[in-house]
């Protein structure tokens, strides 16, 4: 039997060079908390005064809009928001609440360039929604339009997607949809205001209809607020002739909390 102590010793070596090449990277960017930026172990985690509060979305909750109840009503049982205004895509799952650390981490990626957080985040968002990334063939994110990108640089859903993409091996379409219509920001603006705004906003151009043509897609976004965006974004999907649409965002505003005042609102 062949000594496996040569082996183990490489080994061994490999990872003590690969923690030496670190630590100069270390020394100059310590990592810090996700919420609050205090310095942390390792980089994309909470510090032990913001994990508290980050309010994770468990089950049970309503099968079709991912709200969570109180305790759980019954196979099958389906929110209130669900009966009186069934959506257009067939499940939505959030990973938090939007408050607190959840809210700051949001707006740090939006607005600070915190892509650094997209990864941490979207490992929150695989867990939240394991069933949906299981029957998912395709994902792609809620596109800004052109000018928006310009001035921002970056999109960010599609850099939550392709971190999604990249924990559950799933197919990342990022071009697959577009945004034709450069609409208002959605903050100060009441329900019936936000789906009239992103009315008809969304096209699958004729070239990427083949990237979701019969499949089952799954459309990331960062924030579910009313859902007027994520409606918009899967009438035009099923337009373009995907068979059934999934909802997945890192954080969801739980009914009764929206305020169309909130600025810190997406």
């Amino acid at each position: 039997m062949a000594d496996p102590m040569p082996e183990i010793k490489s080994v061994g070596i490999r990872n003590l060079a690969r923690s030496a090449l670190g630590w100069p990277a270390r020394m100059l960017f310590p990592p810090v908390c996700a919420g609050c930026r205090r310095h942390v172990s390792q980089p994309g985690v909470l510090c032990g005064a913001c994990w508290p509060k980050l309010r994770l979305l468990e089950r049970p909750w309503c099968p079709v809009m991912g709200t969570p109840f109180t305790h759980h009503m019954g196979e099958g049982f389906l929110s209130a928001e669900a009966i009186a205004d069934p959506p257009p895509f067939e499940r939505a799952r959030a990973a938090v609440a939007y408050s607190g650390v959840a809210r700051q981490m949001v707006q740090g990626l939006k607005y600070q360039d915190r892509t650094d957080l997209a990864p941490w985040m979207a490992r929150w968002m695989v867990r939240a929604g394991a069933d949906l990334i299981a029957e998912a063939d395709v994902v792609v994110p809620v596109p800004l339009h052109w000018r928006r990108f310009f001035r921002r640089r970056f999109n960010q859903s599609a850099e939550l997607a392709r971190a999604v993409c990249e924990l559950s091996g799933l197919s990342f379409a990022p071009s697959a949809m577009r945004r034709v219509k450069l609409t208002r920001q959605q903050v100060g603006l009441e329900r019936q205001e936000r789906e009239e705004n992103v009315r008809a906003a969304f096209r699958v151009p004729a070239e990427a209809e083949i990237e979701i043509a019969g499949r089952r897609v799954l459309l990331i976004d960062d924030v579910y607020t009313t859902g007027a965006t994520v409606r918009a974004a899967t009438k035009a999907l099923k337009r373009g002739g995907a068979s059934a649409v999934d909802v997945l965002t890192f954080a969801r505003v739980l009914p009764g909390d929206f305020r169309a005042d909130e600025s810190a609102t997406i």
